[in-house]
């Protein structure tokens, strides 16, 4: 996967909702099939050496919370 083929995935990856969102009552039927294609993303993204659960915060640093270590 090229760099930008990986940020694209990022990109996309932060607009996803997150699978303890995804529920039957939100998404009907389909609810399952989301949330293998949440897996699929997830699992792209690890096999490329990133943390699914960092994406966000270095796609829109702005939106991120700040760490107080």
């Amino acid at each position: 996967m090229t760099d930008e083929q990986l940020n694209a995935l990022k990109i996309a990856y932060t607009y996803m909702p997150q699978a303890i969102e995804v529920t039957r009552h939100e998404y009907g039927d389909r609810y399952a099939a989301v949330l293998e294609h949440i897996e699929t993303v997830r699992a792209a993204l690890l096999e490329s050496g990133i943390d699914p659960d960092e994406v966000a915060g270095e796609i829109n640093p702005e939106l991120s919370p700040n760490s107080c270590y």
